[in-house]
């Protein structure tokens, strides 16, 4: 094949191969598995990105996707990458409803029982083929592969998605591990760390390409790894040190491939109430202000029964919604697939259950609430209709509510991302030559201007530059109803009588800046709404209007309510400061026994490593256990054996020399490492070391009530004469200590 091959001549030779890049367990650094890249032939189709974007230029995406499917299987069973080891393979989320719907099971049926694999979805498919998605989901279940969720925190609609998926690996973007952490690492890692602590996903980082990367992505909570500095690409793979399983979580039970009803899925014994439909447009509105405040982490999924029911204050919050939340869409008899910009929708047919029903469904990685109603069909006036309805927190079904409606989403189609020819929400007025100061002069094209300003719901004010203090000389009437003033009232004045005493000095500086420049300005600020000078955010973008002369006569103005978006901007400002502080706890948390304070194996083992990597100096490792323990605790309590582990930790510290590190392992056992030892006198230093920890463990203690006397039995390992690594000395140390519990060793 030359150099130049066709896309075409690639897929008809076969050309495509695969090349795997090792996943390792970041606590044993053994290799669980390989992720299959797919390569072209040498030459201008090399790159898997020129490879996919050749096949979408002509139309054999699909194609292309089952070759590289095809060729990372083949490629598996020719360089062993069969059990114990995993194999990761990736979904082209663009033909999610053809090729992994009906040829996975053909390539499951001719692989062997050893193949185990995990199906990789990236965020790209989320937003654009949600149903595709799930329904895809499902069928890889079946065949009993796992999925993994790739480039999570790319993009925030991976961690709405995550609840809906149930991915079994969470695989980190590796802006994760290679950048400095900030506020959206802290709020990524919140929601992916709460997921994992609740389904038992693992979590996976990517882009591991030194020491300090693997040091973030060990704090991030990742146990698995991936990146150059645990191997590049290769095929065949490049060999593995040691080899493991890949433990995944227990199989997701499967859900029945026919969608159900929202309402349907309410577990039996649900408590259902009655209330006219005002009530739940309430409901849903406090739903939806939920959502605000979750922003761009969660998912809207909406039924409102017929299109006429979307009506316009609806489509004002849904439009608020669509600026804020990660994915909304809204389901009714003759809704569009794009009922407005960036909510999706679908048509539903009389004969679907959900058109019988009024669900409001909000699901993020912290929150669950799902309003599910059904109509009970009675012929009172629109307002006053009888719904039997529940409101549940509970997180599997507000999690089944939405795959149910998501499930019936239209998919994303060219025609539907197209905005409709329609004046965008920000629209501005054009530069227009200046007219004469005040009333605006007669003519048929000033009164239709006149009326069209009068008609935009932004408010519109025009500021004569001309005349001292720059009066308002136009407002319209939405001016008037966002501003609480009357025109009378404010033409003729300067729009500073807006300002309080609050409005940021900052903000207003680089307003006069742009006046007296003659430049564009757009930005937030808070105005003061009528006499009672209620606080609102204005949204403001001010525009100069030139002459013949280019001198700027006056300014418009375009002013907009933002304030449940300022606010729901500021909770979530409030919510990433406590996310920060959740990871900053988690992190501590990770390293430290929670019961008494002391490290934990994960913080001492790399300390250890660092003190053995010293030629002129010896560590010793003291492996305590405690005598007798288990009779304390049959014989007073749990509880009295955590207040006495807490008392040895506390005398132990007394105990050991300053600048030993100390650590529980688990239960009644702890370990003393001593690091920085002369060679000569190492043994004993730890001799003394193990002397001491025993005379003030013996000592007396009242615990509940009751005198103990308590021995602990330790055992000594030093580095050189019992081994070069932590794991030598643990293990050398732990046989010391049976043996003087057994009493053949006296120390």
């Amino acid at each position: 094949m030359t150099n130049g091959a066709t896309i075409h001549e690639v897929l008809r030779e076969r050309a495509v191969h695969s090349v795997f890049q090792p996943i390792v367990d970041l606590d044993t650094g053994a290799v669980v598995a390989y992720e299959a890249l797919a390569r072209g032939p040498v030459g201008p189709l090399q790159r898997p990105d020129q490879l996919f974007a050749a096949a979408r230029a002509e139309d054999v995406l699909s194609e292309l996707d089952h070759a590289c499917r095809a060729a990372a299987l083949r490629g598996a069973l020719e360089h062993g990458v069969v059990a114990p080891l995993t194999l990761f393979v990736n979904v082209e989320p663009e033909i999610l409803d053809a090729a992994p719907l009906t040829e996975l099971m053909a390539l499951a049926d001719g692989a062997p029982t050893g193949l185990r694999v995990v199906v990789e979805i990236t965020e790209r498919a989320l937003a654009a083929r949600p149903a595709e998605l799930l329904r895809t989901v499902t069928r890889v279940r079946e065949l009993g592969w796992a999925i993994a969720l790739d480039d999570v925190g790319a993009d925030a609609m991976s961690l709405a998605f995550m609840p809906l998926l149930r991915p079994d690996v969470v695989k980190l973007d590796l802006r994760l591990v290679q950048d400095r952490p900030g506020p959206a690492v802290a709020q990524i890692m919140n929601a992916v760390n709460a997921y994992a602590q609740e389904s038992g996903a693992l979590v996976l980082a990517e882009g591991i390409e030194d020491e300090r990367h693997l040091l973030t992505a060990r704090a991030l909570g990742a146990q698995l790894g991936q990146g150059w500095l645990f191997g590049r690409p290769a095929a065949p793979p490049s060999p593995a040190p040691a080899v493991a399983e890949l433990v995944l979580p227990a199989p997701v039970a499967v859900a029945g491939t026919e969608p159900s009803s929202p309402f349907a899925l309410l577990p039996a014994g649900t408590p259902l109430r009655r209330a006219p439909k005002a009530l739940l447009i309430e409901l849903s509105k406090q739903l939806e202000r939920e959502a605000m405040r979750l922003g761009e982490t969660c998912v809207v999924a909406s039924t409102f029964q017929y299109a006429r029911h979307f009506t316009p204050a609806t489509r004002s919050r849904y439009r608020d919604l669509a600026d804020r939340v990660g994915f909304v869409c809204a389901l009714g008899e003759d809704l569009p697939e794009t009922p407005l910009p960036g909510v999706r929708g679908a048509s539903l047919s009389p004969q679907d259950p959900v058109r019988g029903e009024w669900d409001v469904v909000v699901l993020a990685p912290h929150f669950a609430a799902a309003l599910l109603a059904r109509d009970l069909g009675d012929d009172a006036p629109e307002r006053e209709r009888t719904f039997e309805y529940a409101l549940t927190y509970e997180r599997a079904t507000v999690a089944a509510a939405a795959q149910s409606l998501l499930s019936r989403v239209a998919p994303r189609t060219a025609a539907a991302t197209e905005v409709p020819a329609a004046a965008p929400r920000d629209a501005v007025p054009p530069r227009t030559a200046a007219r004469p100061t005040g009333a605006v002069a007669a003519g048929t094209a000033e009164a239709l201007l006149q009326r069209a300003l009068g008609a935009t719901s932004s408010g519109i004010s025009i500021a004569d530059m001309l005349r001292p203090d720059h009066p308002l000389v136009y407002v319209n009437s939405a001016f008037e109803e966002l501003s609480g003033f009357r025109s009378e009232d404010v033409l003729g004045r300067n729009c500073r009588l807006l300002q309080g005493p609050d409005t940021d000095r900052g903000t207003l500086n680089e307003i006069r800046s742009a006046l007296q420049s003659g430049q564009e300005w757009r930005g937030v600020l808070l105005n003061h709404r009528g006499p009672q000078r209620e606080p609102w955010w204005n949204e403001v973008y001010l525009a100069p209007v030139a002459d013949a002369t280019g001198r700027v006569v006056q300014y418009i103005g375009v002013q907009n309510d933002v304030t449940a978006r300022v606010r729901a901007q500021q909770e979530l400002e409030v919510e990433r400061e406590r996310s920060r502080e959740h990871l900053r706890r988690i992190e501590e948390f990770a390293y430290t026994d929670p019961l008494t304070g002391l490290a934990n194996r994960r913080r001492v083992e790399p300390l250890v490593e660092e003190a053995l990597r010293r030629t002129d100096a010896r560590t010793a490792l003291l492996f305590c256990d405690l005598d007798d323990f288990k009779v304390v605790n049959d014989e007073l309590g749990h509880a009295a054996g955590d207040d006495l582990l807490v008392e040895v930790a506390r005398r132990l510290r007394e105990a050991t020399p300053a600048g030993a590190v100390l650590a529980r392992l688990g239960g009644d056992e702890f370990i003393v490492a001593l690091t920085g030892l002369a060679p000569d006198d190492a043994e004993d230093v730890a001799a003394r070391a193990v002397a001491g920890v025993a005379a003030r463990v013996a000592d007396p203690v009242d615990l509940h009530g009751v005198q103990l006397s308590l021995g602990i039995s330790t055992g000594v390992a030093v580095s050189g004469r019992h081994g070069t690594t932590f794991e030598d000395l643990l293990r050398n140390a732990d046989h010391a200590m049976y043996r003087v519990k057994r009493g053949r060793v006296t120390v």
